[in-house]
């Protein structure tokens, strides 16, 4: 975890992506995988394969599982059939990352605001949202497909500022994804890496300039005390 530095700048919000960050969707991600493979007679993929690609929706775990036969398929089927499941299964294994809930608490303790940018689409997000009362107060969520830009283009997180009215630039982005410290730094944005998160092993994120890396979402609670 890199060391807090105390900036004379007054924190205005706290936003989060979703997926690797505030929750762990993998195995439920995972089983939508699994279930369209075994639908084809295909072998089915490990947790811990399937895992870090996560955060990559149904694209990245399609990919993964079919390999390059995929191109033998219509991919927009073997999109829907794994959305079709997903919908369905969507929160049988989702669960908050540990220390979620404190860190959330603390935030509406301090009545800053928080909210979720996603790449998931708005209507998978608001359907898994429910499930998770620790999310009632959520400020702002904006989709994957609620604008027509998406991470790592920063108008998602620059639209989520105009909604709850505050400066981006006094503002923590959160997220697990190097598209996410993108989105987050061309937003003007202290960004922090969510390193509990779906990132790859051979993967450097201290190459991928964010200002701070986190271990755990409790080590958050640091930068804003």
């Amino acid at each position: 975890m890199t060391t807090p530095h105390h900036s004379t700048v007054q924190l205005a919000s706290v936003l989060f992506d979703l997926d690797g960050t505030l929750l762990d969707t993998a195995d439920d991600l995972g089983a939508a995988l699994n279930h369209v493979l075994s639908h084809y007679n295909k072998p089915t993929v490990a947790a811990k394969d399937y895992r870090p690609i996560a955060s990559d929706g149904a694209l990245g775990l399609l990919n993964l599982g079919f390999g390059s036969a995929i191109k033998q398929y219509d991919y927009e089927v073997l999109r829907q059939q794994f959305l079709n499941y997903y919908q369905e299964n969507i929160a049988v294994h989702t669960c908050l990352y540990p220390g979620v809930a404190q860190l959330l608490k603390k935030l509406e303790t301090d009545n800053i605001p928080w909210g979720i940018i996603t790449n998931k689409p708005e209507g998978l997000t608001k359907l898994l949202l429910p499930y998770y009362p620790e999310f009632a107060n959520c400020a702002v969520m904006v989709g994957g497909d609620t604008l027509t830009k998406r991470k790592p283009d920063p108008e998602p997180i620059l639209h989520a500022c105009q909604q709850i009215n505050v400066d981006n630039k006094q503002c923590f982005y959160v997220g697990d994804a190097l598209r996410d410290i993108q989105a987050g730094n061309s937003a003007k944005m202290t960004t922090f890496v969510a390193k509990w998160g779906y990132i790859l092993h051979n993967e450097n994120c201290q190459t991928w300039q964010a200002d701070h890396i986190v271990a755990t979402p409790l080590d958050l609670l640091s930068f804003i005390n």
